[in-house]
């Protein structure tokens, strides 16, 4: 496996690949009329509204809230709610709230309640950077007065919670790749699990949440050279449940974040039936990220575009909306 920098190495030097980047001739108090005159009186001009906000980085919509509170008198977002509905309005909120306070609010959602929702802690713990994750845990803290470690203890077990506990942190080491310390983790990852009686998942768990990203690169070409297979196979064989499935998220998101992401929009989408939740999150979080290689990987695992599936998928306003942030049949 060629060592390359990983989407976590390029976001973090401020590269992004996202569909939606700030406006020209950007005007807050001027979008924030736009959308006043959108929502007074009878009726509500749906059009505008999802045309506006989805052609604005989030950043941007955070001043036309500003400016709306300005200029109207009210709180957009409350106004919002008003006059949408049903998986459109969800859509419509998600973009305005800042990408910190729309994943805290996520994880809030995942964790409260009867029942946890392990696929979206996995999903927003293994694939943000350090700095992502300390911004998520203060907005939590923020929002919700409450410590995110501390409810995700209370609501899972195991070496599932030590992984995301761990995650939590937002400590991953940040060193580059050493061939040698590479080659001792991944003889220790194949001692704990293929050449092991059982499974030690305390080194799984210890290597794959504290490594940093070229470091966990040249472990996982080792662990080939080693073992002849992948480490995902062998995480496959010799873990199960949730902590399989946080295990081989990291392992994903590492190697390739596009390819994680669209598999997981193939995922929400396809057979009966489509997981919106899912599928709103991903284009929400990642429009100003990546989601042009998240598209770019779906037509190539798939074989057909994210765009073509969105519209077969959905309908109404709440297409047009998503539609308009994939932002081309490419």
């Amino acid at each position: 496996m060629k060592i390359m920098e990983s989407e976590f190495i390029l976001i973090e030097k401020g590269r992004t690949r996202g569909t939606i980047h700030d406006f020209p001739d950007f005007d807050a108090n001027q979008d924030a009329e736009t959308l006043h005159k959108a929502m007074k009186g009878f009726g509500t001009d749906e059009d505008v509204i999802l045309d506006l906000l989805t052609q604005r980085s989030n950043a941007q919509r955070q001043q036309i809230i500003r400016g709306y509170k300005t200029v109207v008198g009210k709180d957009l977002v409350d106004d919002l709610k008003s006059e949408l509905s049903g998986k459109f309005e969800s859509l419509i909120v998600a973009l305005m709230l800042p990408p910190d306070h729309y994943d805290a609010k996520e994880l809030h959602d995942a964790l409260k309640g009867a029942g946890t929702s392990e696929d979206v802690l996995i999903e927003i713990l293994a694939s943000r950077r350090n700095a992502q994750i300390r911004q998520i845990v203060a907005a939590y803290k923020e929002d919700f007065e409450s410590d995110l470690e501390e409810d995700i203890t209370s609501d899972t077990s195991g070496y599932f919670q030590r992984v995301l506990v761990s995650l939590v942190q937002g400590n991953r080491d940040d060193a580059e790749a050493d061939r040698s310390q590479a080659e001792e983790d991944a003889k220790a990852l194949y001692e704990a699990g293929e050449n092991a009686w059982g499974t030690d998942e305390e080194k799984f768990i210890a290597i794959l949440c504290s490594r940093s990203i070229p470091h966990l690169l040249a472990v996982f070409d080792e662990y080939r050279k080693i073992n002849d297979i992948d480490l995902e196979d062998s995480i496959a064989s010799e873990c199960s449940g949730n902590l399989q499935s946080v295990m081989l998220a990291i392992v994903k998101c590492v190697k390739n974040i596009p390819a994680y992401f669209a598999e997981k929009l193939y995922n929400a989408m396809k057979g009966a039936g489509t997981d919106d939740n899912t599928l709103m999150r991903i284009m929400v979080s990642r429009s100003e990220i990546d989601l042009v290689d998240i598209k770019a990987a779906y037509k190539a695992n798939y074989n057909e575009s994210l765009h073509s599936t969105i519209v077969g998928d959905t309908s109404g306003d709440y297409k047009d909306a998503l539609v308009k942030i994939c932002a081309g049949d490419d």
